[in-house]
């Protein structure tokens, strides 16, 4: 009797650590499951342009394969990747013609949105090519563009991602800041070099604003880009490429992986 008893209670913790063990094992295979859909948004800094290797279906939209939403989708293997960002947009652009593959499955969606809204092309033009008090006039235009207007560009856009994804992780990536300073470089001066830096900081923080109060999260990649800026010596952003314009301030392969991977894949 007694071992009968013996028996009958070492099946049932047999049982039991089995039954432990097969949920833990469950429970692992689920987080290590793929994630759901994937949409990525946004303009030239999310669709890749500078890091060459475009998918030649693209076009225009200059959408790349070493771009990050193609890295992190090919490292993460989601359900689905859907990448409608595009060179040249502004946030018009996104609500026009980028928002199609978002649904209530959707369970990630990253954008970069803005700077061409603000003006950044011509900010740029301006600054290489006018005086220090041309440029920190457009640039100051630029700003009071950013105060006024581009936070109710932005609520579109973020509105219109929470009514079609609402069940979405939303990641709203920001800019870099594009010179290192303090140091000596054939181009712009210093002025215009601090002037463009304080800028692409207040556009952060106007992005960062408007992202927050949707509940989405900011991707800040300044601090992965420290240090390979523009005369750093090291730089993952070109700087005027004469022989392709289009590339020009925008980051380079290794700013994507570098810099722009790495802040997506601590968030998303």
């Amino acid at each position: 009797m007694r071992r009968s008893r013996l028996a009958l209670f070492l099946t049932t913790l047999v049982l039991a650590v089995t039954a432990a063990l097969t949920g833990a094992t469950a429970a692992h295979a689920s987080a290590q499951a793929a994630p759901g859909p994937y949409v990525a948004l946004g303009d030239s800094y999310s669709s890749g342009v500078g890091a060459g290797s475009y998918i030649s279906s693209s076009g225009d939209c200059k959408r790349s394969t070493k771009a990050h939403p193609y890295l992190w989708a090919a490292a993460n293997s989601p359900s689905s990747f859907s990448f409608t960002a595009c060179s040249g947009a502004r946030t018009g652009d996104v609500l026009s013609g980028q928002l199609g593959p978002l649904s209530a499955s959707t369970a990630l969606v990253s954008i970069s949105i803005g700077g061409n809204d603000a003006g950044f092309a011509d900010v740029m033009t301006t600054c290489v090519l006018q005086s220090d008090s041309s440029c920190l006039s457009r640039i100051a235009t630029a700003r009071a563009f950013v105060d006024s207007t581009l936070p109710g560009r932005l609520d579109g856009v973020y509105t219109a991602i929470r009514d079609r994804a609402p069940n979405a992780r939303v990641v709203v990536l920001g800019y870099p800041r594009f010179y290192r300073l303090g140091t000596t470089c054939i181009g712009l001066s210093e002025t215009k070099r601090k002037a463009i830096n304080d800028a692409s900081d207040h556009l952060n923080s106007a992005i960062a604003a408007r992202a927050r109060a949707y509940g989405y999260t900011f991707g800040d990649v300044r601090s992965t880009f420290t240090g390979h800026e523009i005369c750093s010596g090291d730089s993952w952003l070109h700087s005027v490429d004469w022989l392709n314009i289009g590339n020009s301030y925008h980051p380079k392969a290794a700013g994507q992986s570098g810099g722009y991977l790495p802040v997506l894949n601590s968030v998303a």
